[in-house]
């Protein structure tokens, strides 16, 4: 049976380094500050929305979560980032996605002054990463390198196939695996023959958004099995990976709930930490 890569464990040593980062700032005079604009009432986004909240309250970062109204117009959302823009109590600004349809989710996002970028998404920050320069990294992945080197599970010189190829995990994920020497090969749903690409992962990253894609007869014995996909099947929450099946097969295996999904509000916070001393110490 695979190693569980419990997010709780490795969160929890996350949020332990970042507050002692705060205190250090703080003895500064300077306290770290977050804002979350959340626009109508998706319950998934909402109860994100707390556990960014809760995270901040933990490591002794100021927080400010913003309410928006469903029929928010572009012009309401984006002076709401100006304002925070020049708010100098705001280190990060995070605008909870998705938004309602009406709304230019990438224009919104380009709206968020690069220096106050706190998940990494303004075009300026994605080239940062892509041209491997110092900047803000997407949470999630950078959540997923945090496990695995948690983990000690070696990453220079092995294999890394990503499934999925989204701005906020797939891309950038495989990005950083490079950048840790990894060999890496990005699927997706024009990918052919998946399975015999899977199959030859040292470390495979399941970035979807399809429950139980990734069936135990796609998974090289022995290998890091990261999960990022957040699905609802039958009234539960479920993973990219049949969890089940593919544990017995795995070296290692992150859960879902309880892995990724922690270590990415835990690298939020440590974001924000990045961006008040980059900008303010």
């Amino acid at each position: 049976m695979a190693v569980i890569l419990d997010g709780r464990e490795y969160s929890n040593i996350a949020l332990d380094q970042v507050a002692e980062k705060v205190q250090a700032l703080k003895k500064n005079g300077i306290t770290p500050g977050l804002a979350v604009i959340l626009v109508g009432d998706d319950p998934a986004s909402q109860t994100y929305v707390r556990s960014k909240g809760k995270a901040c309250d933990r490591v002794g970062i100021y927080s400010r979560t913003l309410i928006l109204a469903s029929d928010t117009t572009q012009a309401q959302l984006e002076k709401q980032i100006a304002d925070l823009n020049r708010d100098d109590r705001i280190d990060g600004i995070l605008l909870q996605l998705p938004l309602p349809a009406h709304l230019d989710e990438q224009h919104a996002l380009s709206c968020i002054a690069p220096e106050k970028d706190v998940d990494g998404f303004h075009a300026l920050n994605a080239g940062r990463l892509m041209l491997s320069l110092d900047g803000v990294l997407p949470c999630t992945p950078k959540g997923i390198i945090f496990m695995l080197k948690q983990a000690e599970i070696p990453i220079e010189g092995e294999h890394a196939v990503v499934v999925g190829r989204s701005n906020i995990v797939g891309k950038p994920a495989a990005l950083l695996l490079l950048q840790e020497n990894a060999t890496v090969t990005i699927c997706h749903s024009r990918t052919q023959d998946l399975k015999a690409l899977t199959r030859q992962a040292d470390i495979l990253v399941a970035a979807v958004g399809k429950p139980k894609l990734i069936t135990e007869d796609m998974i090289k014995p022995g290998a890091a099995v990261i999960d990022v996909g957040i699905n609802r099947a039958n009234g539960r929450l479920v993973g990219d990976v049949d969890f089940e099946n593919v544990s017995k097969v795995a070296g290692y295996i992150s859960p879902v709930p309880g892995g990724v999904g922690l270590m990415t509000v835990a690298m939020l916070m440590d974001n924000v930490v990045g961006l008040a001393s980059r900008n303010r110490a």
